[in-house]
This record gives C-alpha cells, sequence and structure tokens, in this order.
C-alpha cells in the first residue's frame, strides 16, 4: 500500500510544525505539500491525498471548497466556526469524507466518554461545571472541547446549550439554579489544554480532568484520523475522533 500524502495547513505555525513532524514520523504517510499564509491552495491539494487542517474558521470555507472539487480526504481540528460554516461543513460531507472534531487526543475523547457515563450515573443531585485553560494566543473561548464537554452535559440532562450555559459569572447574577452549567475559560502562558468537569453536590464533589502537555498529542490523533478515512475507503460522510476510536 502506497504512503498517503497528506496536504498540512498552517505549516508553519506551532500546531502545523506538530502535524508535520507526526506525519514524518508514521511510516504510513508523508508531507505532500504544507502551505501558509500566501501559499497557493489549489496547487498543494493536487499533490496530497488528504488535508490536516488546524487554522482559523477564516479558512474554513476556501478550504472546503477546494477538498469537494478535488475529492481530497479531509481531517479538521480548527475550532470557533459559527452556525453557517457548520453547516457548509455537514454540507461538503456529503460528497467528501471529513472527520471535524474540536479534539483528536485520544485521552480527552475518553473523557468525552466518561462525562456521558458519569453524567448519567450521579443523576440531576451534581451542579455542572467547565473549567478549561489554554496558552495566551488562544483566540476562541470556550475552547471547542470544553464546548463539547457543556454540550454533553446538555444532551445528558436533557438541557440547551445556548439557553442553559452560564460563560463565566459576574456581579450580582443570583443563586446557582440547578439547571444551568457554568463554563469557564482561562488564557495564561503556553498552556497546550487543560480540562476538568466538576460534578458538586452537598457533601461531594467529583473532578474529570485531562491536561495535555504537548501538541503532538493532538497532531498524532489526527494522523491516525486520516489513515482511518483511507483504510475505511470512506467516499463521504461527517465524523468524528470518536467514530476514528470506535467509541
Amino acid at each position: 500500500m502506497s504512503t498517503l500524502k497528506i496536504l498540512v495547513t498552517g505549516c508553519k505555525g506551532r500546531m502545523g510544525q506538530a502535524v508535520s513532524q507526526c506525519v514524518t514520523d508514521d511510516a504510513a504517510t508523508e508531507i505532500g505539500a504544507g502551505i501558509d499564509m500566501g501559499d497557493s491552495l489549489t496547487d498543494a491539494l493536487a499533490k496530497c491525498d488528504a488535508v490536516i487542517d488546524f487554522t482559523l474558521p477564516s479558512f474554513t470555507s476556501d478550504l472546503i471548497d477546494a477538498c469537494a472539487d478535488q475529492k481530497k480526504l479531509l481531517v479538521m481540528g480548527t475550532t470557533g466556526h459559527d452556525d453557517a460554516l457548520l453547516g457548509k461543513i455537514r454540507e461538503a460531507s456529503e460528497t467528501i469524507p471529513i472527520v471535524h472534531a474540536p479534539n483528536f487526543s485520544v485521552g480527552v475523547n475518553t473523557l468525552f466518554w466518561l462525562t456521558q457515563k458519569a453524567t448519567e450515573i450521579l443523576g440531576t443531585n451534581f451542579d455542572l461545571e467547565v473549567v478549561e485553560m489554554h496558552h495566551s494566543k488562544k483566540i476562541d473561548s470556550p475552547s471547542g472541547t470544553a464546548r463539547r464537554l457543556a454540550e454533553i452535559l446538555a444532551e445528558v440532562r436533557e438541557l440547551s446549550y445556548d439557553e442553559d450555559m452560564r460563560h463565566g459569572r459576574f456581579g450580582d447574577v443570583g443563586a446557582r439554579t440547578q439547571d444551568e452549567i457554568g463554563v469557564h475559560a482561562i488564557r495564561g502562558g503556553d498552556v497546550v489544554g487543560d480540562h476538568t468537569v466538576i460534578y458538586a453536590a452537598d457533601g461531594e464533589r467529583v473532578e474529570l480532568t485531562h491536561k495535555a502537555s504537548s501538541r503532538n498529542t493532538f497532531a498524532n490523533g489526527a494522523v491516525r484520523a486520516a489513515k482511518w478515512l483511507a483504510q475505511e475507503n470512506k467516499t463521504s460522510g461527517l465524523f468524528d475522533m470518536q467514530d476514528v476510536l470506535g467509541l
């Protein structure tokens, strides 16, 4: 089987460099091309079988159009998309295979699974809070991972993400309600990514935490996702890392 040629977008950035290294280190993959601002996406894409993208939402529309036009596999870890872009991703997945996930870490995806199970077991007597911390240069807030954790909490408790989230608290907000889910974003230093789900009740507290110390954690997961799309011979569909891991 020939090696999978991968286009790394944002190849000069920290995440792009991590992806490039992990692609190089994997015997089943190789760098087909790398692009950054000012480079030709169309020309680079023609040299590759798949794309791994950890850039900005402002690039997503052009990337999807190009991948759909050339029928390329797409692995996307970019977060912060609005509803219109999320809709475009879903529409594109009808013609090309896409793995779109807020986090490609195997550990974090285990945290997603554990969060669902813990929420089911603990029931409605526990207050729910999500706390995340990232480096000072992260643009979007909350992180895509924190949002997904909050969505899982809301899904299990049959709550609404849009209506029941409390993104931080300031001023005289009153007593905490039973149904609200607190989400708190901390920024500072060079933290790769910390996420904690807190279940707090009278007399006891349960905390589920994942801490990432290397971007290679996410990069290796993205490479794994690209290989999964190729090995499964996917021609269309929208998948996440839970699908890749079989969770």
